[in-house]
């Protein structure tokens, strides 16, 4: 099946209502359910995964390494074929009309640098809905491994499809030049006083970025559609609407959203994480410690920068991770707060250091802890002997008692 590209036609009149002409014809429907489909089979997997690490959970040790293989491969044969089971039901007929309606939607979009990128996704997306049709029912568990990558594919990259789909929509009229000059001033003062609440925003085919804010006026507000950066010069207003479901409706859809890392891990197909020792335990370990060498090992442990990092390591790569989300965010607010992670993420290396050479300093004292910080002994009533005869009973209030009272 190879759906019609033929638009959604929506148009705003003169008092901000949409009027809607043709967006619940046949092909708005079936492109609605087509990525409603790939939704359900993304929340399925998301469901099947956590389902999943809480029974591996049960084959790890304290420390999350698995310490039973074969139970670990069964369970995730059993999850692979819960998958297929899923897939059947949601993408089996749908995949193929999807990726059909997303190839002619990136036909009719202008060209962009990467276009061909979501060609190529296309493309594999095919592959993999071909490969999974391919498996049998009850896949043996080198088979189960192989077409694991293909529904993960599905789950992670199937929104691409669902998105690219939907931009048939055609986008409702934006301002005249005039009553973008108009809107852009009252918004510009708005922001100047902090009274500009931006909501949302997306990169439309055309590639401009959107965003959705509340313009507030005294004691009113209005929805109102910008383009360019809210934190740089030369944004400007483009329309103003209802409410934020109008706006919807009226703009250009989103192309879909950016990822950090083009081959980065997908949450469906993760690397198993190394074996880190909490810092809970940690501290409980210095809690209970009686001499300078259990803090040091505890201390070196959380500052670890080998192999087996610790857990300051892992905050300071978080740190440089988020750094380099926000300056791939290509916005002025993105380039200040990446370079605000980025300081943090240094000052933490820096104190990471500082925390090792104190553990070795305090390790090297060979000390323990004085003979006068006693212990005190837990509170714990002792049971009365064999031979001892238990307290009376009180009495127990009679009516002539009840009524005295």
């Amino acid at each position: 099946m190879n759906p019609s590209p033929e638009p959604i036609r929506i148009a705003r009149v003169k008092d901000g209502h949409v009027e809607v002409d043709g967006a619940f014809d046949a092909f708005a429907r079936r492109i609605h359910e087509l990525g409603a489909k790939c939704g359900d089979f993304r929340l399925r997997m998301a469901l099947l995964d956590r389902e999943t690490e809480t029974a591996l959970d049960a084959v790890r040790d304290r420390h999350g390494r698995i310490v039973r293989p074969q139970e670990a491969a069964a369970i995730r044969t059993r999850r692979t074929r819960s998958a297929l089971d899923g897939y059947r039901l949601d993408l089996a007929d749908s995949a193929g009309p999807l990726l059909g309606a997303a190839r002619s939607a990136l036909d009719a979009m202008p060209p962009t640098a990467h276009t061909q990128a979501w060609r190529d996704i296309l493309d594999s997306l095919s592959t993999s809905h071909m490969e999974i049709l391919r498996t049998a029912g009850q896949p043996a568990e080198r088979e189960a491994q192989t077409v694991w990558a293909h529904l993960a594919h599905w789950a992670e990259n199937g929104a691409i499809a669902a998105h690219l789909a939907d931009l048939h929509h055609q986008p409702g009229p934006e301002f005249t030049a005039a009553e973008a000059q108009q809107w852009t001033e009252r918004a510009r003062v708005a922001q100047a006083r902090g009274a500009l609440d931006l909501i949302e925003s997306w990169y439309a085919a055309d590639g401009r970025r959107i965003t959705l804010a509340y313009l507030v006026e005294e004691d009113t507000s209005e929805v109102i559609a910008l383009t360019g950066d809210p934190d740089a010069p030369g944004w400007s207003v483009i329309g103003r609407y209802d409410n934020e479901y109008v706006a919807g409706k009226t703009l250009p859809r989103p192309v879909p959203p950016g990822v950090l890392r083009a081959d980065g891990s997908s949450r469906f197909n993760r690397p198993e994480m190394a074996a880190e020792i909490p810092v809970q335990e940690l501290l409980r370990d210095v809690t209970e410690a009686h001499c300078a060498g259990d803090v040091s090992e505890a201390l070196l442990t959380a500052a670890d920068q080998g192999r087996g990092c610790g857990p300051m390591t892992h905050l300071h790569q978080l740190l440089y991770e988020a750094a380099r989300f926000s300056h791939a965010l290509e916005s002025v607010q993105g380039q200040r707060l990446g370079a605000r992670l980025d300081a943090l993420g240094r000052q933490l290396e820096f104190l990471a250091r500082e925390v090792q050479d104190a553990a070795s300093d305090l390790g090297a004292t060979v000390a323990v802890l004085p003979p006068h910080r006693v212990p005190k002994p837990p509170r714990i009533r002792p049971r009365p002997a064999l031979e001892t005869t238990p307290p009376p009973a009180p009495p127990r209030n009679t009516t002539a008692t009840a009524r005295r009272l």
